[in-house]
């Protein structure tokens, strides 16, 4: 397992699915609905007191470009963040790198390594981070015995499966400003959801991350923004251009939602 700098300590408490083809993309699709951040942000919490009074956990503290796990290396653990934010990297044989997922605190790491025993992608810190490290084998041995626990399980791999979903729809179906303005919202309401401030926020990723990610260039991500910016849908500190002003996400909703056509369906060409 490769890891930079690390504490660890133990504590013991008490194939994506595609949409079918001619399938109409709606809101509800694509996950724009006005969820309490509250309700969300008490699952975490409960999700988490759950975790630890049912199987050990091993905690580590990482820093930004930490990996956790590598692709290729044995599958043995989950790992569920208890804070931080992290990326997740597929590599090709020709060295291509792809941003393939986005991960906030509560969500978890390594499922991809269930199925054939080895991890798929990267899964890479962008700033510090409390990582809980769960012996799969051991989850299921709780889980078997613990209705709630395997609910727990089952949940978040749905989830997984979901937020993958909603990933790929968007990319077929939005503009590229659309898209820019999507991944924005996605991240202000992963923040409000965890009760973080989301009318600023520091994106950990660079343009070119953020444009590997939505499946365009670094140029084009930078005419989107700027774009946004003389929308007044968003703005920039002085401190920097990562830094982004959001005064009210339920704009830059609408704004994606502006763009969708009434009905667009996905065909077979």
């Amino acid at each position: 397992m490769t890891t930079s700098t690390s504490t660890s300590t133990s504590t013991h408490t008490a194939a994506l699915p595609a949409h079918p083809p001619f399938a109409v993309a709606t809101m509800a699709d694509l996950g724009w609905r006005n969820t309490d951040a509250t309700v969300v942000s008490e699952r975490i919490a409960g999700s988490l007191r759950l975790l630890q009074q049912a199987v050990k956990i091993q905690r580590r503290l990482v820093h930004a470009g930490d990996k956790v796990y590598e692709a290729g290396q044995p599958f043995k653990y989950l790992y569920v963040l208890n804070s931080g934010i992290f990326k997740t990297i597929n590599s090709s044989q020709d060295g291509r790198e792809q941003v393939v997922g986005l991960h906030f605190k509560g969500d978890w790491l390594g499922f991809d390594g269930i199925a054939r025993g080895r991890y798929g992608c990267d899964a890479i810190a962008m700033d510090t981070a409390d990582v809980w490290c769960l012996s799969y084998e051991a989850l299921c041995q709780a889980a078997a015995a613990q209705p709630a626990l395997l609910a727990l399980l089952h949940e978040s791999m749905s989830r997984e499966i979901t937020r993958d979903r909603d990933s790929l729809l968007a990319l077929c179906t939005l503009s590229a400003d659309a898209r820019v303005a999507d991944f924005l919202r996605y991240w202000a309401e992963s923040l409000a959801q965890r009760g973080l401030r989301t009318d600023q926020i520091t994106l950990r990723m660079t343009r070119a991350e953020i444009g590997n990610y939505l499946g365009m260039t670094l140029e084009t991500v930078s005419r989107a923004l700027t774009r946004l910016a003389s929308k007044n849908l968003i703005g920039f500190t002085a401190k920097g251009r990562r830094d982004i002003l959001i005064p009210d996400v339920t704009q830059l909703v609408a704004f994606i939602e502006s763009s969708l056509p009434a009905a667009r369906t996905a065909t077979l060409q």
